[in-house]
């Protein structure tokens, strides 16, 4: 499923989604421990930000924040939740980063793309780390294209594997900090890479 006809479909029920998430605080752990490893708290993006669920966490460590979408009516949502925050209506696949970043999160988001544009935006998104930086995000643990219901509306997914996705991580100059399978039946993966945290000896 391309960007655009998610965004669609998110539009369609971006106030239903928002009100399942406003409670939750599922990802926010690994978010915490993220920004633990930031030399830095300057400039932090949100990539695929929704209603600005994870944002919260990352202005009150005191960082200026970017929310990237290609839904409207979530980032909306967002804005109107986050008035200091920085919005930007980009799909991630065409979107060039103006700047770089000291943090950049894409929870749940990335997923969502099809299934060649994982490679080349985990590329983009380490490209736009700080060193020292830190990049966390979420991928599908499968190596496939699927189909998912989501409020009665079918959305599509897709993820590299994991020996994949380390791969690119450290050709982006990253170290992977941790890779975990965080939710029953392990189809989720959570990785946290920093950008030149080791140095050769």
């Amino acid at each position: 499923m391309e960007p655009e006809e998610t965004a669609r479909r998110y539009n369609t029920i971006a106030s239903s989604w928002d009100a399942a998430r406003t409670q939750s605080t599922h990802g926010v752990p690994y978010l915490k421990r993220a920004i633990q490893l930031c030399k830095i708290k300057g400039h932090a993006l949100d990539v695929g930000c929704g209603t600005g669920h994870m944002m919260s966490t990352l202005i009150d460590a005191g960082f200026e924040v970017t929310g990237l979408d290609i839904a409207t009516e979530m980032m909306a949502l967002a804005s109107a939740r986050h008035p200091t925050a920085t919005f930007e209506l980009a799909n991630i696949v065409e979107w060039v980063a103006p700047q770089k970043y000291d943090l950049i999160v894409a929870w749940d988001s990335i997923f969502h793309l099809p299934y060649h544009a994982h490679a080349p935006v985990i590329e983009k998104l380490c490209n736009a780390l700080n060193r020292d930086g830190t990049l966390v995000f979420t991928a599908g643990g499968i190596d496939s294209a699927i189909v998912g219901t989501m409020f009665e509306l079918e959305f599509g997914y897709s993820s590299l594997s994991d020996t994949a996705l380390l791969d690119l991580v450290y050709r982006g100059e990253c170290v992977p900090i941790l890779m975990e399978r965080d939710q029953y039946p392990l189809h989720h993966v959570v990785v946290i890479a920093t950008k030149g945290f080791l140095t050769a000896i």
